[in-house]
C-alpha cells in the first residue's frame, strides 16, 4: 500500500501537533509527505505534478489544522485545481476511483467541545461532511478520519502516543470506511 500524505499547514515549523505527526509518518517506507504550503507559497499548484502524485498511489491522506471549522485556503485551492472534470470526475473522471481518502485533522479544542447540543454543536466528523461528500463525488473510499483534537494544548506524551497511533493507521491495509450519517 503506498500512501501520499499531503499536508496543508500554513506555518508547519511552527505547529507541534502537525509538525510532529508529519514527521512520524515521513519515516515510514510507502509513505510519502508533502509540505503543501511550502511547495505551493503563492498558491500556484503544479495541477500535472499533483496528479501525477495522486495516481501513482493507493491512499491519500489530507492532513491540516481545523481552522474555522474547516481547512486552510491551500487546501481549497488545490481541491478547486486539482480535482479537474474529466479527470477526477465526470463521465471519464475515474483516475481516483477505488483509491483511499483519508482525513487527519487537528482541531485547537479539546474533543468534548465537539458534541451535538454542547458548546460547537457539531462533531468534527459532521464537520468533514463536505470532504465526505467530494470522496463519493471523486469515486474515492472514505475512511474513518484521524482526529487529534485539542491540537492547541496537547501534552508531548500524548502527542507521541497520536503519532505513534497516525503511522499505524496509515500502515493498515484495510481500513474502515465512514458511512454517510455516522
Amino acid at each position: 500500500m503506498k500512501t501520499l500524505v499531503l499536508v496543508f499547514h500554513p506555518n508547519i515549523q511552527n505547529s507541534n501537533v502537525n509538525r510532529h505527526l508529519a514527521e512520524a509518518a515521513n519515516t515510514k517506507e510507502g509513505i510519502i509527505v508533502r509540505d503543501m504550503y511550502q511547495l505551493y507559497p503563492n498558491f500556484d499548484i503544479d495541477v500535472e505534478e499533483e496528479k501525477r502524485q495522486l495516481e501513482a498511489v493507493d491512499r491519500i491522506v489530507l492532513q491540516f489544522p481545523m481552522y474555522w471549522y474547516s481547512s486552510p485556503a491551500l487546501l481549497k485551492q488545490w481541491e478547486d485545481v486539482v480535482l479537474e472534470y474529466g479527470w477526477a470526475y465526470g463521465s471519464t473522471g475515474d483516475k481516483l476511483h477505488g483509491k483511499d481518502l483519508l482525513i487527519a485533522v487537528t482541531p485547537g479544542a479539546p474533543s468534548d467541545s465537539y458534541v451535538h447540543n454542547i458548546n460547537f454543536k457539531y462533531t468534527v466528523t459532521d464537520l468533514l461532511r463536505p470532504f465526505q461528500a467530494t470522496s463519493n463525488l471523486i469515486g474515492t473510499r472514505f475512511v474513518k478520519p484521524f482526529i487529534v483534537a485539542g491540537a492547541s494544548s496537547i501534552e508531548d506524551a500524548v502527542l507521541d502516543q497520536f503519532a505513534k497511533e497516525y503511522v499505524e493507521y496509515l500502515l493498515r491495509d484495510e481500513m474502515e470506511l465512514l458511512n454517510d450519517y455516522e
